[in-house]
């Protein structure tokens, strides 16, 4: 899957969990980048450490919204409308148990509602235009929970043509749930969009395609070849089939990816393996409210220490002392 990711160059397996500088040199890294969440050892500490205090150390800031507790929090709930039901109870319930734990909510586990801007598009949007020699090739459907089977089949499409410019189409969340049902999609269809637009086998997306593959659409991308794999193919509304137009002028061609991974077969694991998603999740938020409050802790002794030293060296004067802090700036007036 990260392999699959268009902003990556090379992946190192098996790498270890403490990045050291070693580490760094190994493979010829300039520096090490993470998100501005906390990630901790079995004895709570930081495991960026090494390069942070070498000044090999990037971050960036976590995109807000995205979760994966809230992604696994909805595949529990079952329910055709939890794209919207955020204040729902029962959904609340849910999220309790995955992103709280027994002493408060961790800034970084927790379940979160993303919100597409079209500033986040244009980041993952390639921007390029088909060339001519260019094969168009369309592929449609949900691509739920992007997984590896959707990587698989994207790639053997890609391979369809020497010169290949492959567009998705990608099905409204109502029209997901009319023909797979149950509470499917499991992600909206702004996370669904970014999804596809990471992977690099991917030119273009439509966001909202129409559910037959018809003329208007093919016409207008000048679409060269359409591919559907080796699922099963839904009737339209009317029960034709649509890919009818494409099978008419003789461009519709099957694809085997090989992958029999499915959406439903990633959920299925998710619901097997709840009560132990729980107790990680609560596990980790605990360890991280610690860092959290001895974070806190540490700064309210150096708040109270550089007062206590203001006062000592001039008891006599009246000033101003400045606490910087993530949180807040206070003034305090010492006399």
């Amino acid at each position: 899957m990260v392999r699959a990711i268009k902003w990556v160059d090379e992946i190192v397996e098996g790498a270890p969990y403490v990045t050291t500088l070693e580490t760094l040199d190994k493979y010829n890294c300039d520096s090490c980048v993470h998100g501005d969440d906390i990630t901790l050892t079995v004895d709570g500490k930081d495991t960026y450490a090494e390069v942070k205090r070498l000044g090999r150390y990037r971050e960036c800031r976590r995109t807000q919204g995205v979760s994966t507790t809230d992604l696994v929090g909805r595949m529990l709930l079952m329910t055709k409308t939890h794209h919207s039901n955020m204040d729902n109870p029962d959904y609340q319930q849910h999220t309790d148990n995955f992103g709280k734990g027994p002493k408060g909510h961790s800034p970084w586990t927790g379940v979160s509602q993303f919100l597409q801007t079209s500033q986040k598009i244009i980041q993952f949007a390639s921007g390029k235009e088909p060339q001519p020699g260019d094969t168009i090739i369309y592929v449609a459907g949900a691509f739920d929970l992007f997984h590896i089977g959707h990587v698989d089949f994207l790639e053997m499409v890609y391979k369809q043509a020497e010169r290949p410019y492959v567009i998705v189409g990608l099905h409204f969340d109502q029209e997901v749930n009319r023909y797979k049902g149950k509470n499917y999609p499991i992600m909206n269809i702004h996370e669904r969009t970014l999804s596809v637009l990471a992977c690099r086998y991917v030119s273009e997306v439509v966001i909202g395609a129409p559910y037959a593959v018809g003329k208007d659409l093919l016409d207008h991308f000048r679409v060269d070849l359409v591919c559907h794999g080796k699922t099963e193919v839904f009737p339209d509304k009317d029960t034709s089939d649509p890919y009818a137009e494409p099978k008419k002028r003789g461009v519709f061609r099957a694809v085997d990816s090989a992958n029999n991974l499915t959406t439903d077969d990633i959920v299925q694991r998710i619901i097997a393996n709840r009560l132990q998603f729980e107790a990680r999740n609560q596990k980790k938020e605990a360890k991280e409210m610690a860092v959290i409050e001895a974070m806190n802790r540490k700064e309210q002794d150096q708040s109270e220490g550089a007062a206590q030293t203001a006062h000592l060296v001039a008891p006599q004067t009246c000033f101003c002392v400045w606490f910087h802090s993530s949180r807040y700036t206070q003034a305090l007036r010492l006399n």
